[in-house]
């Protein structure tokens, strides 16, 4: 206290603080890189454990033996489905109601804002078909759903046939003390987008649909199945959801939990459990799948159709099952036993998951990172732009440069950012009208086409009103942008950790770095390489190496093309809120440093 009250000796810890601000700076974000990196070490982690004493214990007896004919249903389903070219609605109505269950069906329809290439659709129009069975033995306030995904082709048929044989043998039990609901959607997440309005009546997207006829109580968990093969090696869990989010960590620990009694292999990010963190191979392993999961969450996308339950606070997961050629097999039987297991622990549930994470990174299914030990890794990225606040305002002299000289470039940025957010998807007729491209592309082509341009429109904008800049004004304005960019990060990685910290670390060092009197085509060469639309590029080729799926360049920007469509694509369609972020916010910010550099 001493220090901080005296005057002379504050003035001297101020002065070093400024002198070794560059130094600082750099351990502060080589420790923050180094603190992520040690997270998939074993010894820095957390072993899982079950905090909700409702599901403490594995100790049911999964009795299910319906698993060839889950297998025939899912054939018969199959053949019906090649029959009429879609959902087979009335063969899976008659088909549930002959299991005892409470049939209702869904329409829905949607026209996307431009075709999505990838599934060629533009207009969907769809059914959802849902069987209730009431739970017998409770005031049926409470719910859990099933689900499985009507897919093109031959696509999930067994997951279909796996969730018609557990909705018979589930029937046949007098002890659930919650609803069950048996869905079977068509076109994947807009089916489901179109089901969970309808059952919470909202409408968030626009989506045209049917009231649903029947409701169950309110849902507390959710598991979407996929099963794609009557030969299945191991089961994955997929976690991310909408906008980064993640079910309790609890459900996670249940399937781990229930895959270990049962015997089966269980991965996550489609990898193996291994042993030997304390090999480089093994820590490698660790790290990849710590990385995939980061990727993934940052994209902000449902990565299943579970995804789109965690905006409604229900917990949900996919589990999917993986042909990888190993020698181990699993039968359907094993997996309904499985399946049968985890819906006996939530059915004892009093109260929803919240006794466990919500916020946590997996290495590997028994291991996990809380928030308590992967937020100082960002914090310490975000410490640099706290020590570059306070040396622009050791710096800054008593003359003010002037409101104009830094609200115009403030403003110009933001005016592009939101035509970056609202050309594409407006212009796209113009776009293909008078070149010889699709929707998608003109999509596509005008973000890049309007990113690019505002490279050019913002530098030298604090000239517009005010004339020549000053010293001054730029060292306000980047005192601003670094204060509008700490903030931003901040808010971000509260939200979505993946998603701030992989854009804290590449505009701190831009924020850093730029100041009007370095080298202009080194230090813009630099800037372009951090920007927001370069980050994405390296992230597309990243993440196909983690997936052990590498491209050539390519194959990788067109990729690159097909990730901005379809971000574009999830937010006007599920409202994910990556593309308005960084179109809005995060672009606008980059500017305001290229507007720095570039000051006369």
């Amino acid at each position: 206290m001493g220090l901080l009250s005296d005057p002379n000796r504050r003035r001297a810890l101020i002065s070093l603080l400024v002198r070794l601000n560059t130094p600082i700076s750099v351990v502060c974000y080589f420790a923050g890189v180094a603190w992520f990196m040690g997270l998939a070490f074993e010894p820095f982690t957390l072993r899982t454990y079950m905090s909700e004493n409702a599901m403490g214990s594995t100790m049911v007896e999964e009795r299910f033996p319906a698993g060839e004919r889950a297998l025939a249903s899912g054939k018969e389903f199959s053949a019906h489905k090649k029959k009429v070219g879609g959902m087979p609605v009335d063969w899976l109505v008659k088909t549930m109601q002959d299991r005892g269950l409470e049939v209702f069906t869904q329409r829905f329809s949607r026209t996307l804002p431009f075709p999505d290439e990838n599934k060629e659709r533009y207009m969907v129009k769809g059914t959802n078909v849902y069987g209730i069975l009431r739970a017998p033995r409770a005031p049926r306030t409470e719910a859990l759903v099933l689900s499985a995904p009507c897919s093109p082709g031959d696509q999930n048929n067994q997951a279909v046939g796996l969730l018609l044989g557990l909705a018979q043998y589930f029937r046949s039990q007098i002890f659930w003390a919650k609803d069950i609901i048996f869905l079977v959607n068509e076109h994947d997440l807009i089916g489901m987008q179109a089901w969970l309005e309808g059952y919470h009546h909202t409408n968030t997207t626009g989506m045209d649909w049917s009231p649903l006829q029947g409701r169950g109580g309110s849902i507390q968990a959710a598991l979407t199945l996929e099963l794609s093969t009557d030969v299945i090696t191991s089961m994955d869990l997929v976690l991310e959801g909408l906008n980064g989010q993640l079910p309790n960590l609890d459900l996670a620990n249940l399937f781990y939990a229930f895959c270990q009694k049962i015997g089966i292999l269980c991965t996550i990010q489609g990898k193996l459990q291994r042993n030997d963190w304390d090999s480089v191979s093994g820590y490698s392993h660790s790290i990849q799948t710590l990385m995939m999961m980061v990727m993934k969450q940052a994209s902000g996308r449902p990565w299943g159709d579970h995804g789109l339950f965690l905006r409604y606070h229900i917990e949900a997961a996919t589990v999917k099952g993986v042909n990888s050629f190993r020698q181990y097999k699993t039968d359907a039987t094993t997996i309904g036993r499985l399946l049968e297991g985890m819906y006996r622990k939530l059915n004892n549930l009093l109260e929803r998951l919240h006794q466990s994470y919500f916020f946590y990174l997996l290495p590997s299914l028994s291991h996990f990172v809380s928030i308590g030990y992967y937020m100082p890794a960002f914090g310490l990225l975000t410490v640099i732009l706290l020590l570059r606040v306070s040396f622009r305002i050791f710096h800054l002299e008593v003359s003010s440069p002037g409101v104009l000289s830094v609200l115009t470039p403030l403003v110009i940025s933001h005016l592009t950012g939101a035509a970056l957010y609202a050309l594409p998807t407006r212009f796209q007729e113009i776009a293909v009208e008078h070149f010889p491209v699709s929707e998608t592309e003109a999509v596509v082509l005008t973000a890049i086409a309007v990113y690019t341009a505002g490279l050019a429109l913002p530098h030298n904008t604090h000239r517009l009103l005010t004339g020549e800049g000053t010293e001054q004004g730029w060292r306000v304005l980047k005192l601003v942008a670094v204060l509008y960019l700490a903030v931003l990060l901040g808010c971000t990685a509260l939200i979505n950790f993946s998603l701030g910290f992989i854009l804290a670390l590449t505009l701190v060092p831009a924020a850093v770095l730029v100041t009007p009197h370095r080298p202009k085509v080194l230090t813009a060469f630099t800037l372009v390489i951090l920007s927001p639309a370069c980050t994405l590029l390296f992230s597309v080729f990243f993440f196909q190496e983690l997936q052990e799926m590498p491209v050539t360049f390519q194959e990788g920007w067109l990729l690159y093309l097909s990730v901005i469509s379809q971000g574009i694509l999830d937010h006007f369609l599920y409202g994910s809120l990556v593309f308005p972020l960084i179109a809005l916010l995060v672009y606008p910010c980059w500017l305001l440093f290229w507007n720095i550099l570039f000051w006369k």
